[in-house]
Parts: structure tokens; C-alpha cells; sequence
């Protein structure tokens, strides 16, 4: 009757170990997504505006063209998806 009790003081307190480590990584997973969303949100608040100047100040040839938006604009753009990825990755 001793050893049933032992083995089952242990299982709890396995699992009650496992349920700590699990509920600190949790809230630091959400505290990730966090981050990376407000990075993500800042980026793309950045990349936003870029487009907004470069459609203000552009030729109408240009504004025909969305190649012709600029390799920072892309790799911001890029970024940005990145950043979501990593928050969905997260969730």
C-alpha cells in the first residue's frame, strides 16, 4: 500500500513540476508574441507611410508600377511578414 502511495505522490508531483514549467514557458511565449507584434506593427506603420510619400511625390508612370516601390520598401515589407510568421509561430 506504501509503494501505490509513493507512485502516485510521484506521478502528481512529476506532472505538478511539468505544469509549473509549462505555465513560465506560456507566459513567455506570450510575451514574445507581444514583442514581435509590436515590431511587426511598427514596421509596418513605417512601410505604410513610405508608401504613402512615395505615391504623394511620384510621376504617374510610377504609380502605375509597383516594382517600382524600392528595395528598402521590399525588404521592410518582408520584414514585416517575417514578423507575423513569428508571431503566429508563437500563438
Amino acid at each position: 500500500m506504501a509503494d501505490y502511495s509513493a507512485k502516485w505522490q510521484k506521478l502528481l508531483t512529476d506532472l505538478e513540476r511539468e505544469r509549473d514549467e509549462l505555465k513560465v514557458r506560456l507566459h513567455l511565449a506570450k510575451s514574445d508574441a507581444k514583442d514581435e507584434w509590436d515590431k511587426a506593427e511598427r514596421k509596418f506603420a513605417e512601410l505604410r507611410e513610405k508608401a504613402r510619400q512615395r505615391a504623394g511625390t511620384a510621376s504617374e508612370e510610377a504609380k502605375d508600377s509597383m516594382d517600382d516601390i524600392g528595395e528598402a520598401a521590399k525588404v521592410l515589407a518582408q520584414e514585416v511578414r517575417q514578423g507575423f510568421d513569428r508571431v503566429r509561430k508563437a500563438l
